[in-house]
This record gives C-alpha cells, sequence and structure tokens, in this order.
C-alpha cells in the first residue's frame, strides 16, 4: 500500500503556497530522471567545506578552552565506541597539507569554523584572549589567500565554550547576545581585513530543536535568543565594520524538502508545506519577513489553547523585534541532504508536545532511494531543486550559497571507489543546475566534506569526505576517493557539457581510485596491523570480503 501510495506521489506537487507566486516553475512536472546538459554562470563558486571540533583536534593545545563538546564526548556511552575529536583529523597541525589538497582540487572557496574557545577559553572577551589561537587562523587565512582560494568563515559551528554553559546555561542566557557579539567583534577586528564572507550560526534548527525544546513542548527562549544573537552580529557588522571591510554576513540553515504522499489529498498538501516551513521556515521567515511562519503559529497557538495555556508556547516577537530581525542577511547559506514523503497524521495535544508533534505530520521514504551511509540520509536529487526554487518563492530570491551537500557511507572497511558518492553529486549538483536555469539565485557550492571527520554522536563510524582520512595511524594521512576526480571535473568545465564526456569522467575517476585502494592496502592498513613474518598484506577488496564473511557468520550463529 505504501509503495502504491509513493507511486503516486512521484509526478506531481501542488503546493498551495506556492501556486502563486512560483510563476516560472512548473511545480507539476514530473522531470525527477531528467538530466541536464549545460553551463554554470561565469564566476560560480566551487568550494568544500569543514568545522572546526570535526577536524581541528589539538583539543587542549596552546591555551584552547574546553567546549561543550570535548565534555560531553568525555563522558562514556555519549558516542559511537566512544568516540571523541581529541585528535580528529590534526587539521591544527595539517591545515597547508588540507590547503595543498583543496589547490588540487581547483576550488574556489573553503569553508571552516573559528572555534570560540580556542581564541576565547572562557567565552569571555575580558576574561583572556588567546593570540595562539588567534595565530593559527590568520596563518590559516593567509595561506588559503595566499593560493588564491576565498575564506568563507563559520562563527559559530556547535562548539559553545563550557564556561559560558555551566555559568549562564548557554544559549537559553540572554547574556549570550552580548558574549557571541564580542566573540564576532574580535573575529571582524582580527580578521576582516581578509574574509569577505562571514557565516554566523551553523544550522541554529539543531540547537534550538535539542537544546530548547524541554519536557513540556515550550519552543523556549533559545530560539528567540537565537534570533537576536546572530542578527545583533549582523547589526554589529552593518555599523561598525561594513564600510571598512565590504564584506558579507549571512546564515547557514539547513532544510530537506517535503513532498506530499498523496497528490489528490489537501491534508498531505498541507502537510508537506507544514513540513518545510517548521523546518527551514522556522528560522528563514523571520529573517525575511520579521516573523515566524503563519502556519507555525497557527498550530502551536491552537495547541497551547487545547492545552489550557494562556499564551502559545511560541515565543512572540514585539514590533521593534520584527523590524531588528527583518532583512538582517546578505546571503541565505543553505545545507541540504535529503528529501522525506510527507503526509497528514494527527498527535492528540494530551500526550506531550514536542517540535514532531507539534507539526501533525508524519515522514516516510521511498525504500528504492539509496541510503549508503548516514540511516537518515536518503539520495533524492529532485528535492534539491524544489527546495531551492521554494526559497526563491518565499523569500524574494535572495543571494544562496549551498554551504553544505553531501553523502555518508557507513561500511566496515576501507573502500575508495565511492561510485554512489559520484551519483549523489551527480544528480543533486545537476539539479541545483535546473534551479539556476529556473532563475534562482545561487551563486557557489560547498562540498560537505573536504575530509572524513568526527560526526557528532556517530564519531567515526560514517564518513563523508572527499578525501578518506586513517584515523587510526597517528598521522592521519589523507586519500583521494574516486568522487575527487569526478568533483574536479565539474569545477574544471563549469558544466555538464554532454553524456559522453561526463560518462568518461566517472570512468577515469573509477581508475584512479583503484590505483589508490592499493596504495592505501600497501601503507596505512600495516601501520596498525601486527605485521608477522610471510603475512601477505591483503588488498581492501579481499579485506572487506573477509570481515563481510565473518559478520555474516556472526549473524547466522546468532539467528540460529
Amino acid at each position: 500500500m505504501l509503495s502504491h501510495r509513493v507511486g503516486r506521489a512521484c509526478h506531481v506537487l501542488v503546493l498551495v503556497l506556492c501556486l502563486s507566486a512560483a510563476e516560472d516553475f512548473d511545480w507539476s512536472a514530473n522531470n525527477h530522471d531528467s538530466f541536464y546538459y549545460g553551463t554554470f554562470p561565469n564566476g560560480f563558486s566551487w568550494g568544500a567545506g569543514s568545522s572546526a571540533y570535526q577536524t581541528e583536534g589539538a583539543w587542549d593545545k596552546d591555551g584552547k578552552g574546553l567546549s561543550i563538546w570535548d565534555v560531553f564526548t568525555h563522558k562514556k556511552g555519549k558516542t559511537f565506541l566512544n568516540d571523541t575529536g581529541d585528535s580528529s583529523c590534526e587539521g591544527y597541525y595539517k591545515f597547508k597539507d588540507d590547503i595543498s589538497l583543496i589547490k588540487e582540487l581547483n576550488l574556489n572557496h573553503y569553508r571552516f569554523s573559528i572555534s570560540w574557545p580556542r581564541i576565547m577559553p572562557t567565552g569571555i572577551r575580558s576574561d583572556h584572549v588567546n593570540e595562539k589561537g588567534v595565530k593559527y587562523y590568520n596563518a590559516l587565512i593567509d595561506e588559503l589567500l595566499k593560493n588564491n582560494i576565498t575564506p568563507i568563515v563559520t562563527l559559530y559551528h556547535w562548539d559553545l565554550p563550557q564556561v559560558l554553559q555551566e555559568k549562564y546555561g548557554g544559549w537559553q542566557n540572554i547574556s549570550m547576545i552580548n558574549y557571541f557579539n564580542d566573540f564576532a567583534n574580535l573575529c571582524f577586528e582580527r580578521y576582516g581585513d581578509r574574509v569577505k564572507y562571514w557565516i554566523t550560526f551553523n544550522n541554529p534548527w539543531v540547537c534550538s530543536l535539542y537544546s530548547s525544546y524541554n519536557t513540556q513542548g515550550h519552543w523556549g527562549l533559545q530560539s528567540k535568543w537565537s534570533y537576536c544573537t546572530i542578527l545583533f552580529v549582523w547589526h554589529t557588522y552593518d555599523t561598525q565594520w561594513r564600510n571598512k571591510q565590504r564584506g558579507m554576513v549571512g546564515i547557514s540553515l539547513s532544510g530537506d524538502w517535503g513532498e506530499p504522499v498523496d497528490i489528490t489529498n489537501q491534508k498531505d498538501i498541507e502537510a508537506a508545506e507544514r513540513y518545510v516551513q517548521f523546518y527551514i521556515g522556522w528560522f528563514a521567515t523571520p529573517i525575511f519577513h520579521g516573523d515566524y511562519p503563519q502556519v507555525m503559529k497557527d498550530f502551536i497557538g491552537r495547541k497551547s489553547a487545547q492545552q489550557g495555556l494562556g499564551t502559545s508556547r511560541l515565543p512572540t516577537f514585539s514590533s521593534q523585534e520584527k523590524s531588528y530581525i527583518k532583512g538582517t542577511s546578505d546571503f541565505l547559506g543553505v545545507g541540504h541532504f535529503t528529501t522525506r514523503y510527507i503526509t497528514q497524521k494527527n498527535f492528540p495535544f494530551n500526550r506531550g508536545s514536542t517540535y514532531f508533534s507539534d507539526r501533525d505530520v508524519a515522514e516516510l521514504v521511498d525504500p528504492r532511494w539509496p541510503d549508503p551511509g548516514s540511516e537518515w540520509l536518503y539520495s533524492v536529487p529532485w528535492g534539491f531543486r524544489r527546495l531551492l526554487n521554494f526559497i526563491k518563492t518565499q523569500y524574494g530570491n535572495p543571494v544562496i550559497f549551498i554551504t553544505e551537500n553531501g553523502v555518508s557511507e557507513k561500511m566496515m572497511c576501507t573502500e575508495l571507489c565511492d561510485d554512489w558518492r559520484i551519483q549523489y553529486y551527480k544528480g543533486y549538483i545537476n539539479e541545483m543546475l535546473k534551479a539556476i536555469r529556473d532563475g534562482v539565485n545561487v551563486k557557489g557550492y560547498t562540498a560537505w566534506s573536504l575530509l572524513d571527520k568526527f560526526e557528532w554522536d556517530e564519531g567515526y563510524s560514517e564518513r563523508f569526505g572527499l578525501y578518506y582520512v586513517d584515523f587510526k595511524n597517528k598521522n592521519k594521512p589523507r586519500y583521494p576517493k574516486a568522487s575527487v576526480q569526478f568533483y574536479k571535473r565539474i569545477i574544471k568545465s563549469n558544466a555538464f557539457p554532454n553524456q559522453r564526456e561526463v560518462e568518461n569522467w566517472k570512468m577515469k575517476a573509477t581508475e584512479t581510485c583503484s590505483t589508490s585502494n592499493q596504495l592505501l592496502a600497501a601503507d596505512p592498513l600495516t601501520s596498525h596491523m601486527e605485521m608477522v613474518t610471510e603475512v601477505v598484506v591483503p588488498t581492501v577488496c579481499t579485506l572487506c570480503i573477509l570481515i563481510s564473511a565473518v559478520f555474516l557468520m556472526f549473524l547466522l550463529r546468532k539467528r540460529n
């Protein structure tokens, strides 16, 4: 029954919200499998990304203070295999090597984040500024510029100084507005003469969802203070630095696309719209229109009243706050990975309230969608184009930089011939090109990510990198996956020229990775294997087969 309903949903989308405005995009067209051969605009910027805690390592070196992730990962049972980011990719020491990889890829920009506790150990400027930390980012920025690579700098990618969490409760405290502004101001002061693209916050949806939504279902002050904090920084740059430095300040918001399961069911159509509004609209709508999406106010307000509350659990903005928030983004960073089918589902108000129950939707996936890595990440390229057109329609076609897009693998053995990642990038980048053809104002694309890295509570079990990192080797060597060569050819052509050439890219990328696989099997794997006489080091493929066979035998014995 599910596959029948999903099949019916694959050919048409009608979002009531978009019908009148999206005159240049045909929401009803069924072109999910079509491929467009064409050219990206001149000056289109190609890049890759990372974040401080996930790649730098050196968690307690050169005067760095503790972050909330340092403390969290050191508690047993919090991450997969108790992994931590203590050393990670050792990017703190190997940034010149990584910039060589970036240059080899012919990237135009590199997105990275500044660790707040690395340059302000307590998070409070008046306490102490760690000049060694400041020096590290100066060296990183200078090396990028020396190689004609534009730095795109994120100020906050989830590594809050632990002192601010312990003393003030973190982002739920209004005092964070001033502390974060002081941190941002220091960054503008020390780096703004060279950095012209700033991202205030990476995906506040995650921080707000998992930090502020307490057991009573209150959306809390976190989301409101997040707006005020983020946008106070924009105003600071606008009034104090813009005329001198001529830079841009934006935000990076993540959003999945939601497609109605049954396009003949008005409730499913509305549920799909609601899913997107509760996701990317939660933060984008106040930035571009000055207030929360109306559907959020309606649903949460109604459920709050049903629960006997005098006011809505969703905070309100004053008129002054609305005018202060509206228009405070010079560009919109968009992180996008996957899509869901959405259907209406009523959640009783008397069974507790969560972000998920407030939406009254259920999420479904098509079992035919590829899912090579993270359990939440299915490859659905056509949703990307729809999301970008939604943003164009909803927010007046803002300048967009794709700040995160990529796919992980989750396997027991090493594999550099990542055909699934090539397919993912090919499909998603092509859908972005279609969106540009639709008139969406996309100026740049950031592959996520440059390197395999620490993946939060999943530790090192999931790999998003274009480059494989051997975390068991103390030197953390990097090895190119096949997707490196494929992405490199897209960048060089700034286009998908024709079918024959694109297929040739894939073939050559696979040939290259076969050689890299042999090198990897002969080098880093041996560095952490116990060597004995007359042992032949297996190839990577042989190792994969052996491990898979053992794992299968274990499952069969467990079943019996």
